[in-house]
């Protein structure tokens, strides 16, 4: 197998294990006018949520419930914290949640499921609270994808600054992924690690400093949206599209373009859609059927009902699959 092939294989095998846990929230027929499910978040105007906001409306709609997506539209670890707080007086009938911060997001958790709400963690976890499970992307895969897919791009070789938020559990496995990736490939270095901190003149200036200063950079990677775009911009003014590598995480539009001009070289799609269905759904069992799910300490028992770990997957666009890319999913934020 070459090694497109075999990282075509870690796409598929990162997928399986979403599909084991069945949905079953739709056969309830007892929902009240008044349920609610809630997904807080941080960043909301970015297209990923918007997606992930398609994903909640479509569940709530077959479920004929209410649902809302709240939260700052900056990154605002504080604002989300005090949104969470808001959600929580109003007793929903559950609650997704992606932690910018979990230190802080992990009390206000424990807190909710003490009052008997049910709490999922999706996309960027709180693995020290006492959340219920994660619905999200298994991120050290996502990592190890990607880096796997830098090193072909590079032909085993160069230089690499990565743009990050390392408060984030999602984006230090990520980060831990490409590390081990590289490690099989001892002429790849990252020469810098950048904390972006959720700001993109951060990355804009990066780029634009290392590029002036005819710094060695042969590849850029991304460990979240909103930077690779702004990296694409300032490579691109440069007049080097297509002569540095980029690679980016997720599939907003604005990276999908990059990649159809041919200066983004590839990224690691997540599924936020699937994230806020499936966990809408997930919430409803536990709201209808499972109550007393909510006080087990199920990441320490062997009988334990519900997985600490539901994979949605992650996939790979580059310039060869963004038009069939574009085919499946050119309905979702319709929705």
């Amino acid at each position: 197998m070459d090694e497109m092939g075999s990282i075509k294989w870690a796409v598929v095998a990162v997928v399986v294990p979403a599909v084991l846990f069945s949905v079953t929230s739709c056969s309830h027929s007892s929902h009240e006018p008044t349920e609610k499910y809630f997904l807080v978040a941080s960043n909301t105007k970015i297209p990923y949520w918007q997606t992930a906001s398609a994903g909640l409306s479509r569940a709530a709609s077959e479920m004929k419930v209410q649902s809302e997506m709240v939260g700052p539209e900056t990154y605002d670890p504080v604002a989300e914290h005090t949104e969470f707080q808001r959600v929580v007086a109003q007793k929903p009938a559950g609650i997704l949640v992606s932690a910018a911060d979990p230190t802080l997001a992990t009390p206000d958790i424990d807190a909710a499921l003490q009052q008997g709400i049910p709490v999922i963690a999706i996309d960027s976890d709180a693995p020290n609270s006492k959340r219920l499970f994660f619905v999200g992307t298994d991120n050290y895969n996502a990592g190890t994808l990607g880096g796997h897919l830098t090193s072909m791009l590079l032909r085993g070789k160069g230089n690499v600054v990565v743009f990050t938020k390392p408060g984030q559990p999602n984006t230090r496995a990520r980060l831990d992924g490409y590390q081990t990736a590289f490690a099989e490939r001892p002429d790849i270095k990252i020469t810098q690690i950048v904390d972006m901190k959720g700001d993109p003149k951060i990355v804009s200036d990066t780029t634009k400093q290392l590029l002036d200063s005819k710094a060695k950079v042969d590849a850029f990677v991304c460990l979240e949206a909103i930077s690779c775009p702004e990296v694409a911009e300032v490579v691109d003014r440069a007049g080097m599209g297509g002569k540095i590598t980029i690679v980016g995480m997720d599939t907003d539009k604005s990276t999908i373009d990059w990649i159809q001009k041919g200066v983004i070289s590839a990224t690691v799609g997540q599924k936020p859609f699937t994230m806020a269905y499936y966990g809408a759904k997930l919430l409803d069992d536990l709201h209808h059927d499972s109550p007393s799910l909510l006080k087990g300490n199920w990441a320490q028992s062997v009988t334990s009902p519900i997985p600490m770990l539901v994979d949605t997957g992650t996939f790979i666009v580059d310039k060869e699959s963004v038009a069939s890319f574009l085919q499946q999913n050119k309905s979702v934020n319709r929705q």
